[in-house]
């Protein structure tokens, strides 16, 4: 009996130590990937130019500040969540908690939707059509390559909550 109690603890530090290397795997950071985008709109803008002019007009300003209002709106209260539950924003490290309230509680990203408010406001500010073109790749590459492994990596991680947790909150807005 008490080896059978030994093999199970060793069977459990085991699998403990194997959550705690566990990680998403996404070693491109998110932010970075949006930078990179920008760039590649400045680039496509300087090669294929289309000419954009209503940048320079009172709506785009307007609009060009609700996005950066928008930001500012989901981007603090999900940092702040996770500062105060002491999790990770770095995408290779293992997840401490599952945030389900507060902002998470209207999307289930809301980092990478500010971010993309940001990118949008920015757009606007600098007139380039390019920015704007490229924001459905950009959402298919943040989907791809970082929600999809996230989420598969939150549910080892988190399992039935993570499941319950899908069904009730939406992956964007």
């Amino acid at each position: 009996m008490k080896k059978d109690n030994i093999k199970s603890s060793r069977m459990e530090n085991n699998n403990m130590h194997l959550i705690s290397k566990d990680n998403p795997g996404v070693y491109l950071p998110p932010p970075l990937i949006y930078v990179l985008f920008f760039f590649l709109s400045v680039l496509l803008q300087r090669k294929l130019p289309i000419p954009f002019t209503w940048h320079d007009t009172l709506l785009a300003e307007i609009v060009g500040w609700g996005f950066i209002v928008l930001y500012l709106i989901f981007f603090l209260p999900a940092v702040r969540q996770f500062i105060l539950s002491k999790n990770t924003l770095v995408t290779i490290r293992p997840a401490n908690a599952l945030q389900k309230s507060g902002i998470y509680s209207v999307s289930r990203n809301p980092m990478y939707l500010s971010l993309l408010f940001l990118y949008s406001g920015i757009a606007m500010f600098k007139g380039n059509p390019w920015t704007m073109i490229e924001i459905p790749l950009l959402m298919a590459t943040i989907q791809g390559y970082v929600i999809k492994k996230e989420e598969q990596y939150l549910l080892r991680r988190f399992n039935v909550e993570f499941e319950e947790y899908m069904k009730n909150v939406r992956r964007w807005i």
